[in-house]
């Protein structure tokens, strides 16, 4: 009897570990800015080109969307509302900032989208805070 050995050689990707970015960006949200809601950025290794969110927002409350990544600039948030008009960036011109505020004027769905910039961090947290 003949045997054969199947040998299988495998590629790993780099895992992903959005919750400990998330749980790292909760105490960098502003002073007075009270936590919301945290959210897991996993583009799948560059599988995804953009992770989004929903979240209802309320007239007359300041909201602050803050990033964590492996370096500035990996991630770009982009704030847009219901009918899909961008509001805020945290990217201005050639800039990146962490954070984003927004004073919201008009309560309403809300469409918090996370994109890729420079095709090599895909994997990131972020934390929703509010103040009144």
């Amino acid at each position: 009897m003949i045997g054969f050995l199947a040998v299988s050689v495998g590629f790993s990707k780099a895992q992903c570990n959005a919750d400990s970015f998330t749980t790292t960006c909760i105490p960098k949200l502003a002073e007075g800015f009270n936590f919301l809601k945290g959210y897991k950025i996993d583009g799948q290794n560059g599988g995804k080109a953009k992770v989004e969110y929903s979240y209802v927002f309320t007239k007359g409350t300041q909201y602050m969307i803050n990033i964590c990544s492996g370096k500035a600039g990996d991630i770009v948030i982009n704030l847009f509302d219901s009918k899909r008009n961008r509001v805020a960036s945290s990217k201005i011109g050639d800039q990146y900032a962490t954070a984003i505020a927004f004073p919201c004027k008009s309560t309403s769905i809300y469409y918090i989208s996370y994109t890729f910039s420079d095709g090599s961090g895909y994997c990131g947290g972020s934390a929703l805070g509010f103040k009144r």
